[in-house]
């Protein structure tokens, strides 16, 4: 329906989901955040999806955050709470997540860029956390920032409240790569087809084990890993993969 916050569709493996708020610079409403978890639900049961694109509709914004003039202000539900537990979710989704950024990505939108795996940019995209000019603050967003990017650099963005470039946003490691924007959509579905290629219990097990290990103690993480590693050799994945190689020849993934 064209008249939905979000849009899902899938198509060769690929599930995206489209922010469809184009004339709001795709700001995210409540129905926005209940529309998110909905797709994610029926990306994570299909099998037939193995790796999910975020986007935004149009060229002027991924997405802008969250739309201030009431659009936020639910009676009766933690709104905050529920993109929180959006964020947490998609960060530690476990097939491959990339996201699509032309224009403006700030606020909220950030957030949602950051708990996605692959980030790849149009080279006249903008970011930035612009909460503080309005007497905000990128309160759960800041959880991703403090995990992509350092201290410093993080609290000079969110103090002046300034937009970035993409360039400057690659550089301080928010984003993964820059392209020119004519060539935006091919590189996303270059790293989308070969995301595809992949073995998605192997991608589901290891995204698993490296959310799981970050915050362990050194000991602990290579004991865990070295578990994690046993059940990814055990899969069919896993011997299909060393076969082909042997043999010389492109491995087919069941994802089993």
């Amino acid at each position: 329906m064209n008249d939905q916050h979000l849009l899902y569709r899938v198509e060769d493996g690929i599930g995206t989901i489209t922010i469809n708020r184009e004339q709001q610079r795709n700001a995210i409403t409540p129905e926005a955040i209940d529309l998110f978890h909905a797709y994610l639900d029926q990306v994570q049961k299909d099998d037939l999806v193995r790796a999910l694109l975020i986007t935004g509709a149009g060229d002027k914004a991924f997405c802008t955050g969250a739309q201030l003039a009431g659009g936020m202000a639910t009676e009766g539900k933690d709104v905050f709470g529920y993109y929180a537990s959006l964020l947490n979710r998609l960060a530690s989704f476990p097939k491959p997540t990339v996201a699509r950024i032309k224009g403006f990505c700030l606020a909220g939108g950030m957030g949602f860029m950051l708990a996605c795996d692959i980030v790849i940019a149009a080279d006249d995209a903008k970011f930035g956390t612009p909460e503080v000019n309005v007497g905000l603050w990128p309160m759960m967003i800041g959880a991703l920032i403090f995990r992509n990017v350092l201290q410093k650099k993080a609290m000079e963005m969110i103090l002046l409240g300034e937009r970035m470039t993409a360039q400057e946003a690659l550089a301080m490691g928010l984003i993964t790569r820059v392209v020119p924007m004519g060539n935006l959509d091919e590189e996303v579905n270059n790293v989308l087809k070969t995301l595809v290629s992949k073995s998605p219990i192997g991608m589901r097990i290891g995204k698993q084990a490296f959310y799981g290990a970050a915050n362990m103690p050194l000991k602990e993480a290579l004991n865990y890993l070295s578990e994690k590693l046993k059940e990814i050799v055990s899969t069919e994945d896993a011997r299909e993969g060393i076969t082909a190689f042997i043999e010389k020849r492109p491995p087919v993934f069941t994802g089993r």
